[in-house]
């Protein structure tokens, strides 16, 4: 399963040469893979509040394909890739209708307010393990 979350761009998203700012993209999937956590029902919040940790970026490896620029609809794509202990793997996209613009693969890990790492929620483990056939 792919989620997916559209995007306008707006002229503050945009740079001098008037096309999205490189940076901004790292926004986009940010608020991308926030909803996916949302919609699998995890309350980030709610389970740093409990001392379940938070999510942190520990690599992203991305591609910058072709530009988007003011106005632009774009479709912030997030795909679960694997898992295992504290860390989780996803793949992401920024899509404008079939177009590819950008693309990322985004390992998280969960820390602890110490900054150790510590177990994925067991909402996110448990939804990987009922639906095995979302890895991609």
């Amino acid at each position: 399963m792919t989620h997916t979350l559209q995007i306008r761009v707006y002229y503050e998203d945009t740079d001098m040469a008037g096309i999205v700012y490189y940076a901004n993209y790292l926004k986009f999937i940010e608020r991308g893979r926030s909803e996916w956590v949302r919609e699998l029902g995890v309350d980030q919040g709610r389970l740093k509040a409990e001392g379940g940790g938070v999510f942190a970026v520990r690599r992203v490896v991305a591609d910058y394909r072709a530009p988007a620029v003011y106005d632009d609809l774009l479709d912030v794509q997030t795909r679960y890739i694997s898992h295992s202990g504290a860390r989780l793997v996803l793949h992401q996209a920024v899509m404008r209708g079939e177009k590819l613009l950008f693309e990322a693969e985004v390992t998280l890990v969960c820390i602890s307010d110490a900054g150790r790492p510590i177990p994925l929620p067991e909402a996110l483990t448990r939804h990987f393990a009922e639906n095995p056939a979302e890895k991609g």
